[in-house]
């Protein structure tokens, strides 16, 4: 075996294994050993059946007393058991859907079980445990690593795999500089390969995550550290007008400290001759329009277009309508540009931004097309669906009509709260302000947790808000159903159907998903934002940004199935009028852990809080669900509780870069090397 060695070819995999392995990432023998663990089990001890600790996983020494016995209970459902001695003491073990256990289990073998140890009455059982014969056993009598996984790939296949990885292929080189290994007394990676995987013991893990987790966080401080000096490089328009007391007394209210200090921030970087590239990140409802509103003065007061992005049309005019209200008293116009729009309508607009009577534009990816010109762009305000890369920069570079290192100001809106230490990673090219508290009178969202048997109570309580004149939203998480065999989770068409035929047949039911085209959707959700639809079923499509002030109920299907802060943005639909508006998770897991995470929600509304909660439960790599932000996952580092190591690397990475700004020194080169093949979704960034 050697790095580049198919994994189909290993022993044990064969074609469909190995697609399995593929949808992990892991197609050659050389993924293997870079494919770190989630956790550990610690299997070193093995006990008796009376010393096993109940309801804890241990490894437990047992005797089969017995051939198991299978029983067919009904459709889907066949139970295998038998009974299991040590010689002073007996347990009964129960294998559900497991019929190949009667014949890998005989009467008179020893064998280790793992498994949590319960009791029923005073009698001991195990169920559904793990087992290996006793004589020589692989998995019991040590640390074993835990990894994630896909359908139709075990733990025990994985672990195998890469365990053979380890004995087999030479260590991988070393990436961290020796003096760097010293000054942070870092254990070589030589030593590290095997401990993160198969620990003799509890200093060797430390070591080794402490070792990986530091190589990870510097290498990421040294490619955002690169990224930022870039970025200082180019220049931008500098804005004359800084003074933001004209814009307060425009509006009709007036804005939180959190706004303002937003504002104030934007403002400071609006001054500089190097292109502004803030994050303005906040709560749902916690008025980014109204920092993006203020930025938009200052362009204009300044002489220079801005122009705003929005992922869809319906939210481009919602965005367009409220930002004409705060700025028509500055005699400041703002014009829309869609792709539905008749061409008549765009031909007036196009020429506005060309000879720079419109100063302010919002639309969606229409301001990206061709034929799109402005006469003096200045801002371009976005949102996190839309960050920009290097392409679309130089594209709307080119139509600020600017020399080839010239950019406009960019603003990005998130309405993801993110923890700070989270945000500084992930958005580390980009500075950050944070609006932490909501506008005053807001009517919080009061969310229950409600299981199957209630469903007819809620079918009345949807009834009630419609009588009230109200709308209500059902979020389900699947198109159709599952084909691997997820059948429990409600597919939105069938239902939609469902509903609106049986259910509620005297109600008009809308339905959208992802899957449908954009003309559809787009119809879908103006007839809802319209009201002239009842209840929408959606997808988790409806999570980003529209505007619905009259719709007062929300009901999340299979809640389980999401991380808290996708079930928050989902949440922040509602409560958007001036009526009391209600969340209902709809979950009959019974899982201890998975009742705790959707009780946080019951709890508070604080996005913040349940984005810190949502981070510690599922950490950064699952965070964003699929990464779209063009920056590396994080493998081992954990930001919650690494951040004394994130100071060391990110001090270290300063050091290197005080030494040698662009890392040019040949001993330096493989250092750039790292980054470039780390940041390898954009490696333009670095050339």
């Amino acid at each position: 075996m050697d790095v580049n060695t198919p994994l189909r070819e290993l022993p044990g995999v064969g074609e469909a294994r190995a697609k399995g392995l593929e949808k992990l990432g892991l197609r050659v023998a050389g993924d293997l050993v870079g494919y770190f663990p989630r956790s550990y089990e610690d299997r070193r001890q093995v006990y008796t059946i009376a010393e096993a600790p109940v309801g804890e996983l241990c490894c437990v020494r047992v005797m089969a007393a017995e051939e198991p016995r299978r029983m067919h209970i009904r459709k889907g459902l066949d139970v295998t058991r038998l009974k299991v001695v040590d010689g002073a003491s007996a347990m009964l073990v129960t294998f559900f859907n497991q019929g190949y256990v009667r014949q890998a289990l005989h009467r008179g073998e020893e064998y280790i079980l793992y498994g949590r140890v319960e009791l029923m009455g005073s009698h001991r059982q195990m169920t559904n445990p793990q087992f290996e014969g006793a004589e020589r056993p692989w998995a019991c009598g040590r640390i074993m690593p835990v990894y994630p996984l896909t359908a139709g790939i075990t733990n025990h296949l994985l672990a195998g795999l890469v365990e053979r990885a380890i004995q087999e292929l030479p260590p991988p080189a070393e990436t961290l500089p020796d003096d760097l290994l010293a000054r942070h007394r870092l254990s070589p990676a030589a030593d590290c390969w095997r401990s993160i995987h198969f620990p003799a013991d509890e200093a060797a893990l430390d070591a080794a995550r402490r070792r990986f987790a530091f190589e990870e966080l510097f290498y990421l401080s040294l490619g955002l550290a690169l990224l930022r000096e870039r970025r200082s490089r180019g220049h931008g328009p500098a804005f004359g007008e800084t003074d933001l007391e004209g814009f307060y007394q425009l509006l009709p209210f007036t804005l939180t400290g959190a706004q303002k200090r937003a504002l104030e921030e934007s403002a400071a970087d609006l001054a500089l001759t190097r292109p502004m590239n803030r994050l303005v990140q906040g709560d749902v409802g916690s008025g980014k329009t109204a920092v993006a509103a203020g930025c938009a003065w200052l362009a204009v007061r300044s002489g220079w277009q801005c122009a705003m992005m929005a992922p869809t049309e319906i939210l481009a005019e919602q965005h367009a309508k409220t930002l004409s209200a705060m700025l028509a008293p500055a005699g400041i116009q703002v014009g829309l540009l869609t792709g539905s729009m008749k061409v008549s309508e765009k031909r007036k607009v196009l020429a506005a931004l060309e000879t720079g009577a419109l100063p302010f534009v919002v639309g969606t990816h229409a301001l990206l097309s061709q034929g799109v010109a402005f006469r003096r762009l200045g801002l371009v305000i976005t949102d996190e669906q839309h960050r920009f890369g290097v392409e679309q920069r130089a594209a709307l570079a080119a139509k600020a009509g600017g020399e080839e290192d010239f950019s406009p100001n960019v603003l990005v809106m998130s309405a993801t709260p993110i923890p700070r230490t989270l945000a500084l990673i992930i958005y580390g090219d980009l500075d950050v302000s944070v609006i932490d508290e909501l506008p005053p009178g807001r009517v919080p969202v009061k969310t229950v947790l409600v299981g199957e048997s209630k469903r007819q109570r809620m079918y009345g309580f949807v009834r009630d808000q419609v009588k009230e004149g109200r709308q209500v939203y059902i979020v389900c998480p699947a198109v159709e159903e599952n084909p691997e065999g997820a059948w429990d989770l409600k597919a939105v068409t069938e239902y939609a159907r469902v509903l609106g035929e049986q259910v509620f047949p005297d109600l008009r039911v809308g339905l959208v998903h992802g899957r449908m085209k954009a003309k559809e959707k787009e119809a879908a959700m103006a007839a809802f934002t319209a009201g002239e639809t009842h209840i929408l079923v959606s997808t988790t499509v409806i999570e980003v940004g529209v505007d619905v002030p009259n719709a007062s109920l929300i009901i999340i299907e299979n809640a389980d199935r999401y991380g808290l802060s996708q079930l928050h943005q989902l949440r922040g639909r509602v409560g958007r009028g001036k009526h009391q508006s209600w969340c209902v998770l709809v979950s009959d897991n019974r899982s201890p852990d998975t009742r705790a995470r959707l009780k946080v929600l019951t709890q508070t509304n604080d996005g913040f809080k349940i984005a810190e909660e949502d981070l510690k439960l599922r950490g950064p790599g699952d965070f964003f669900g699929q990464r779209q932000h063009g920056l590396p996952a994080l493998r081992v580092a954990d930001l919650e509780t690494d951040t004394r190591v994130l100071k060391e690397a990110q001090d270290a990475a300063a050091e290197v870069l005080a030494a040698d700004p662009a890392l040019t020194r040949p001993e330096h080169r493989p250092l750039l090397e790292k980054v470039r093949r780390l940041f390898e979704e954009d490696p333009d960034r670095f050339n």
